[in-house]
């Protein structure tokens, strides 16, 4: 079991499939992105060689991201190989929904057990403003179809911006009043060149809460306020589904976090808000044997930092969140 130098036991990859998505959003990326030639990014063959790897070194959970990972092709085919690998308990993806009306009974089918669905509002115009060119119709459709091929639980994430979609936080919340999904906030995360948009417009767990708390009623914590993964959990009382909040700004939750990010150009990302990276591609192309790509992911994954630095006024710049995957 693969672990970092404090102790953490490392079993959650994410993986980024691409850094192209058929949105903009405003806080994800520019509206007029430079992609990456599709030759400088991790080709379906050395996509399957490096999760096997990871899989066998006793990671058991994987989320395919992006960019917008249901834009790629060979979709089906990478869930597939995902969740066949030995080992490997759950494959989930996040993604934007446009795309799931067709997709989710094949990806199901494929072996991907749920989703999450970026929903950063509930109203049309202002869904339309946030992504520069998102239809909230088809995100709807989307989330339908998710549920009638069974990735469930829906979770839909919300990233607030104050002054843009800070508005609708109540009525996103009390979409859980009806639906047994989980709506959940993100804190706007400083990232590359929108960081200091980022750092101007961020909303707290604190400030949400307070929020919902007088313009409806309070949420009730569960898990006696711990943490679920990566989200704290509420629900209103008699409510069929759970409002989560991702603070990793105000409240980051170092201790618990067991994750490692594989970007879509071959990159180990040791923590999402710091920019320590480990080159995979470069030495796979270059002829590294799959020992010595083992080895070279067990040193970095014992490098992977305590957490974040922002609270020192030291912001990572070196990618968006796009170029993550989140």
């Amino acid at each position: 079991m693969a672990a970092d130098v404090f102790g953490r036991t490392l079993n959650y990859l994410r993986v980024s499939l691409t850094d192209r998505c058929n949105l903009r959003c405003i806080y994800c990326m520019p509206e007029q992105m430079n992609f990456k030639p599709r030759e400088a990014l991790l080709q379906t063959n050395e996509l399957f060689l490096l999760t096997r790897l990871f899989a066998e070194l006793g990671f058991s959970k994987f989320r395919l991201t992006g960019g917008e990972p249901t834009v790629r092709r060979d979709i089906v085919e990478i869930v597939r190989h995902a969740a066949q690998l030995p080992g490997v308990r759950e494959v989930s993806m996040t993604t934007n929904g446009l795309r799931l009306k067709t997709l989710a009974e094949p990806l199901a089918e494929a072996g991907l057990k749920r989703v999450n669905i970026s929903l950063d509002s509930p109203d049309p115009k202002q869904f339309r403003e946030i992504t520069r060119q998102g239809n909230i119709s088809k995100v709807w459709q989307g989330i339908e179809a998710a549920e009638r091929a069974g990735l469930t639980p829906i979770k839909l994430n919300a990233v607030i911006i104050r002054g843009c979609n800070d508005d609708m936080i109540t009525d996103l919340a009390k979409l859980t009043l009806i639906h047994p999904w989980q709506v959940r906030f993100i804190e706007l995360m400083p990232l590359g060149e929108m960081a200091p948009f980022a750092q101007h417009y961020l909303v707290s767990e604190h400030e949400m809460r307070k929020r919902i708390a007088a313009q409806y009623i309070p949420l009730e914590p569960l898990n006696d306020g711990n943490l679920d993964g990566e989200a704290r959990l509420y629900r209103f009382p008699g409510a069929l589904g759970t409002v989560g909040f991702i603070s990793s700004v105000s409240q980051p939750f170092y201790a618990s976090c067991n994750r490692i990010r594989l970007t879509a150009d071959g990159v180990l990302r040791l923590c999402l808000l710091q920019d320590q990276e480990v080159d995979l591609l470069s030495p796979l192309r270059a002829g590294a044997s799959q020992e010595e790509l083992s080895q070279m992911i067990i040193e970095a994954l014992r490098r992977k930092p305590w957490g974040h630095n922002l609270h020192h006024n030291v912001v990572p710049v070196s990618r968006m969140m796009s170029q993550i995957g989140g």
